[in-house]
Formats: C-alpha cells, structure tokens, sequence
C-alpha cells in the first residue's frame, strides 16, 4: 500500500548523478526471536531519520531445529541458551504472526511518510514445505525472502557460525550447495536473502578471494537468474563486487538491498556504498525509490 505522504528521501551521488538510497527490504524487530534490542517503531523512526523510502519487516520463520555443540553452548547470548533443550538442540519458536501484523498496522499508521512492507524470512522453506507452504498460504506477506542458515552434519543440523570442525573453504562451498538446492526448488520466495552468509565466520586473519569460489558462486547465480528471483545485496558484511557483476553477466534482472538489521541503528546501514557498487555493476533504481534496482532495457 502507497501512503498519502512522501517520504522525504535522502539522494546521494552514484556514476555522476544524483539518485534515492534503496528500500530496506531486510529488517529484523522485537518479531524475530533472536533479537534482543529489536523495535518496529524505532527502525521507522530510524528509517525516515536516515532518509530511505520504505523498509519491508522481515521477520524470522526458521524452521530448522539446530544442534549446538557443547563447547559454544556456555558462549551462546542469553535469548538462545534459554531456548536450548536437554539434547542441546536449539529449536526457534514460530513466527507471532498475529502480534506481527499488529506491529505493522500501527507502524503504518504512525508513519504514514514511510512505505512499510509485510514480509518473511523463510529459512531452508525446500526442507520444510509443508510448514512453509501453510505459513504462506494463511498470511499475505508482500515480501519474501529464501535463506540458508544451517548445514547437515552427522544427522544433525548446525547453524553455519559454529561449523567449527570443518575448514572455512568447505564452510562457504557446503553452504553454496545448499543454496542451489533451495534456489532450484520450487519454494515460495522471491528474493534470495544473503548469498553471502556463508562467509560471516570467515577467518578475519585469512583474506577472502571471490574468485576462489567463483565456479560455485556462477553456478547459484544463474540458477537464481534461471528462476526469475532476484539477489539481495546484504549490507551485513560487505558484498565482493565480483558476485554482483557475475550476477549482471548471467542475466539477474534485479537486486533487492538488505541490511539485515537486528537493532533500530543498523537499518540502511552501508546502503550508500552498496548503492554504488550495484550501480557500478550494471543495475540502477526503478521507476520508484521502492522498486527493485534492475538492469536498463
């Protein structure tokens, strides 16, 4: 839904021209279960302080109950060794999505300057369909989003950080296979959520090579381009630029832009810079601030 107002959006410097920031179309609040600082109404407020156009919620269905090992488990925050079972299996809780919506409805009217989207963050929805399909099925959210959180191992299933006993390298290439599992399935999502993700417990001492990877990287890409879904820029960590212009060479339509942000002050954090690199890369704004960027016809 289009609001009465105008945003007032901030514009910024890209390729000699002036353009919008993006939309955020990856935020986590006080909806998601692993946030501690998180508020709808404060990542509004931070959203219009900042200048973007609209931000979409996309809160947490992870549906994989993960295994923690014993030696992380004294290490966890607070707000996951709580949840831990006897077996040290971590098993997030559903998605509150009546109090969900609620949320939006009086953000929306709150900040009626600001285009709020529903959304959802469905992890591994290809091993989960069932839950997926009905979650969808019962809620019209107006983004959603495919990710990959966690890897089999041994008959369990691990969150990607603590995948301690294998060597970084196999980190991102087991990680990036399963990302090509869930990218050629038929799950229901329209954005592919950090391509990226496998490369946040990445060594800080060892530099990280795009081209290392590039042969798995290609292969997910055009899957996803092949699938007519769009690749998110997540701003987490800083994108290689080698992955959005790979994503450009093998015919990706569009980029989305997340910030993936877990507290208010992190919404549109990294957003100018991103800006620039997708643009660099051969993708610029749509017709509206809150479109989808896109390759020129």
């Amino acid at each position: 839904m289009l609001h009465s107002q105008p945003a007032k959006v901030r514009q910024v410097w890209i390729g000699g021209a002036v353009v919008s920031l993006p939309q955020d179309g990856h935020v986590h609040t006080e909806w998601s279960w692993d946030t501690v600082t998180g508020s709808m109404i404060d990542s509004c407020q931070r959203a219009i302080e900042i200048g973007l156009p609209s931000l979409a919620f996309t809160e947490h269905a992870d549906l994989t109950p993960w295994l923690i090992p014993e030696p992380v488990r004294p290490h966890l925050p607070e707000h996951f060794r709580v949840r831990l079972r006897t077996d040290g299996v971590l098993e997030p809780p559903d998605l509150d999505v009546e109090g969900y919506f609620a949320g939006i409805q009086e953000c929306r009217e709150r900040f009626p300057e600001l285009r709020i989207l529903s959304g959802v963050e469905m992890s591994e929805p290809h091993w989960h369909r069932d839950r997926a399909d009905a979650l969808l099925a019962a809620h019209d959210f107006e983004r959603v989003l495919g990710s990959v959180h966690s890897l089999p191992e041994g008959g369990h299933h691990y969150e990607v950080s603590v995948l301690s006993m294998w060597p970084a390298a196999d980190v991102v290439r087991g990680y990036l296979a399963e990302v090509l599992e869930l990218v050629e399935s038929t799950a229901d999502f329209a954005v592919l959520a950090h391509i990226d993700y496998g490369l946040r417990s990445w060594p800080a001492d060892k530099p990280f090579a795009a081209a290392d990877f590039e042969e798995e990287f290609r292969t997910v890409l055009r899957a996803l381009a092949g699938s007519g879904r769009v690749l998110e820029v997540n701003t987490k960590v800083p994108l290689p630029r080698e992955i959005v212009s790979w994503w450009f060479e093998l015919g990706g339509e569009a980029v989305a832009f997340g910030s993936d942000a877990h507290e208010p002050g992190l919404v549109g954090h990294g957003f100018a810079h991103a800006a620039a690199l997708v643009e660099s890369c051969g993708f610029y704004p749509g017709r509206t601030p809150h479109d989808f960027w896109s390759r020129r016809p």
